[in-house]
């Protein structure tokens, strides 16, 4: 059973629908990153921990938009989630299933969603107390109809699918009742921050907003 904290989060990542999924090389893009993606309407940021600017990058956003749901991604190790937390990271995220890295959030009632793929991952989250894991990369691991085949018999589990999600198909995935949000790059493109293009970013995060408001009110 989730606590209150993590709940309360839970309940962001389902009103913000789509969650802009950010790999930053230079911490200097964090804040009007940050600033785009607020003034868009997805106040939402999974910061990839692939680039050595992350950590800083999370740390900024987190200071500067404090009602900013923002948490780091493709975490594979504790001592990642560690640093990642302690710079201000409100949820961790993982691209498979860690049990260790799961326990540390477990432990310290950090909301965590590990990836998944096939129902016997499904089910290690399903017993250590987890009802919302990622599904990665949805589009390459059956996409839709696997979510749907898998949450009919993981009935209380909800799916954040993530990878290969694009403004062509993420309609259909918010209609699917067993999916809590859907995790996602096209408005965020590393080529456009890299070339400054904010509001270039702003207009698509408005675009993707507007979608999740068109299919959820």
């Amino acid at each position: 059973m989730n606590t209150p904290k993590v709940e309360k989060v839970l309940q962001r990542f389902s009103e913000v629908g789509i969650i802009p999924v950010v790999v930053l090389n230079d911490v200097k893009d964090a804040e009007p990153l940050g600033q785009a993606l607020m003034e868009g309407g997805l106040p939402a940021a999974e910061v990839t921990f692939r680039t050595a600017a992350a950590e800083d990058s999370i740390r900024i956003m987190a200071e500067k938009f404090p009602d900013m749901l923002v948490g780091a991604g493709t975490v594979l190790t504790i001592e990642q989630a560690e640093r990642a937390v302690n710079a201000g990271a409100k949820f961790i995220v993982s691209p498979g299933f860690d049990p260790e890295i799961v326990q540390w959030c477990l432990d310290r009632d950090i909301p965590v969603c590990p990836g998944t793929q096939t129902p016997s991952e499904v089910i290690q989250a399903y017993k250590m107390g987890l009802d919302h894991v990622k599904f990665f990369p949805a589009e390459n691991a059956g996409g839709l109809p696997m979510i749907k085949a898998v949450g009919a018999a993981m009935t209380t589990m909800k799916f954040m699918p993530t990878g290969g999600i694009s403004a062509s198909n993420v309609v259909e995935y918010l209609k699917c009742d067993k999916i809590f949000c859907c995790g996602g790059s096209w408005m965020v493109k590393g080529d456009m921050i890299k070339a400054g293009e904010f509001d270039k970013i702003k207009e698509k995060v408005a675009e993707a907003a507007a979608i999740v408001k068109e299919v959820r009110g």
